[in-house]
């Protein structure tokens, strides 16, 4: 049984939405607007952390603790005075919202004065300052206040020693000015569209490339500087940085390492042809309890999942073929194979209808390609590694782009890229990363392939013959990588839901799907169907 005393800000956070608070228990973190506010506006007080009574009386960031409920914070600041302490609580309101001192409010300023009376110490009066108004409100505390706090704190208690994660809210205006709603996804899990868009946390961050062989990147001053022969590269703000690529022979510090696990920012390395190597995530990732009830799953196997997987990439693969050629007889093959995958009630059943679909469509891959160009990019079927001509060299590196990714997402959510439902986990691949990106190949993986050759962004003289395999030049791998990152940007309806948003974006979405369904909070997982 674990007796560590739970935090005064989770149980604020009960008040506030159960799950939310659920979400935290577990790890889950965000970062939106009015939270990086509130930790600007407690800069200051952290930096005064180891101020002292000589200061005139005045305390910041002080640690308090009650040992009867089993609670502990942080006081933002308190000041003595003759008649007790005065405790103040900072907040970061919207500026057009109203200064509400809401209950969820009421019962943190309850805990922290429970906590320092349990200390030995009299509270005089408790207030909240809102920064954004730059207003203070001073807030009396009743019994009822007290009462209230005592069983959120018992209610938080049981709710985070449960094995079950509490159903979303349904319908809340709460929603709307949640955090945590992009993780949450509360009416996306009845699988129907949504009224309200999911907003990205940091619109304006990215997966950063570092492509050129020799470079290396280190950090300084919050920015990450790439360098070559004395020479920079690069400079771009650690802030921006959703997820980092090493992509052959680049070096990178220890510090921009550290630092970078330190943000929760995923590295991930591979080879100048592609090949994933593999990644470095931060220790303290969520969901791992969740993460074990894969591994159970993924070694009971759940059909359901691995059927919906090819059945949406037999789907998208049809359509793309279709995009280029709506009579071409294959495109309808592929949908009745689409039909019987949805009836098959075998994993084998449901591999071997998988590798029928995918030798039908690649037999028909050059179609993708404009005939104007066919005779530069001549296509004999799909070669895996070691590429055996151009377009096979484009799709490997593709795919392992498109991979990577995978990854980040089911890092993002706490799950392990290693235990599938499709792919096997014997050879120590990232079988679930492998089954998540089946149904994105064909509308990213694939498309990017066709959209740089039919657009003549990429040269058929721009690739490396060597011993029978052809490897890309570097101009080649950048062109690529800046196509598919385009690709990941660009947003689009989602086809489930209803609203706009990038690729990548949706990638995640859809790893949370896959955490929603192995947790029991939605019914059924559905894949990516693209028209």
């Amino acid at each position: 049984m674990n007796d560590d005393p739970i935090p005064i800000s989770l149980v604020a956070n009960y008040m506030f939405c159960p799950r939310r608070a659920w979400l935290e228990s577990v790890g889950e973190q965000v970062d939106s607007a009015q939270m990086s506010q509130g930790l600007y506006d407690h800069r200051k007080v952290d930096r005064n952390r180891n101020s002292s009574a000589e200061d005139g009386g005045d305390y910041q960031s002080i640690n308090i603790r009650h040992e009867g409920w089993g609670v502990s914070g942080r006081l933002d600041a308190a000041k003595l005075t003759d008649d007790g302490v005065i405790i103040r609580e900072y907040k970061a309101t919207p500026v057009k919202r109203e200064m509400i001192v809401t209950d969820a409010m009421r019962t943190q300023l309850a805990l922290q004065a429970a906590c320092l009376e349990d200390m030995g110490y009299r509270v005089a009066r408790t207030e909240i300052f809102f920064t954004t108004h730059h207003r203070n409100v001073e807030v009396e505390l009743t019994v009822e206040d007290y009462s209230k706090a005592r069983s959120a704190v018992e209610e938080t208690k049981r709710l985070i020693s449960s094995d079950t994660a509490p159903e979303p809210l349904e319908d809340s205006p709460r929603c709307m000015k949640c955090s945590h709603v992009g993780i949450c996804l509360p009416e996306e899990r009845r699988l129907k569209p949504v009224n309200r868009r999911v907003m990205v946390s940091s619109p304006d961050n990215q997966v950063t490339h570092l492509v050129t062989p020799g470079a290396k990147a280190f950090s300084r001053s919050g920015r990450m500087l790439v360098f070559k022969d004395g020479q920079e590269l690069a400079s771009i703000p650690i802030d921006t940085i959703q997820g980092l690529q090493v992509h052959g022979n680049t070096d990178l510090s220890s510090g921009l390492i550290r630092e970078l696990m330190w943000r929760n920012v995923p590295i991930l390395w591979c080879s100048g042809t592609g090949r994933l190597y593999g990644w470095a995530m931060s220790t303290y990732g969520p969901n791992g309890l969740q993460r074990v009830e894969q591994h159970v799953a993924s070694q009971e196997g759940r059909l359901g999942l691995a059927r919906e997987f090819i059945i949406a990439k037999v789907h998208n693969q049809s359509v793309l073929l279709r995009r280029s050629d709506k009579d071409n007889p294959i495109v309808e093959q592929l949908r009745d194979i689409e039909k019987t995958i949805g009836n098959a009630n075998r994993w084998q059943d449901v591999l071997g209808l998988e590798g029928e679909a995918a030798s039908l469509y690649f037999s028909q891959f050059g179609i993708l390609i404009k005939p104007g160009r066919r005779n530069c990019w001549p296509w004999n079927g799909r070669t895996r590694r070691p590429a055996l001509d151009e377009l096979n060299s484009l799709l490997d590196y593709t795919y392992a782009l498109l991979l990577s990714d995978c990854i980040r997402a089911l890092i993002s959510c706490g799950l392990d890229p290693h235990a599938g439902f499709l792919h096997s986990s014997k050879r120590n691949k990232p079988a679930l990363a492998l089954d998540l990106m089946e149904e994105f190949r064909a509308p990213v993986a694939d498309s990017v392939v066709q959209t740089v050759v039919n657009n003549g962004e990429v040269r058929s003289d721009g690739f490396v013959h060597a011993l029978g395999s052809v490897r890309m030049k570097n101009e080649t791998r950048k062109a690529l990588i800046g196509a598919y990152e385009r690709r990941m940007s660009t947003e689009l309806t989602h086809p489930i839901f209803g609203y706009k948003a990038s690729w990548r974006r949706i990638i995640e979405i859809q790893a949370r799907m896959i955490l929603g369904y192995l947790d029991g909070t939605q019914s059924s997982y559905r894949g990516i169907r693209v028209r």
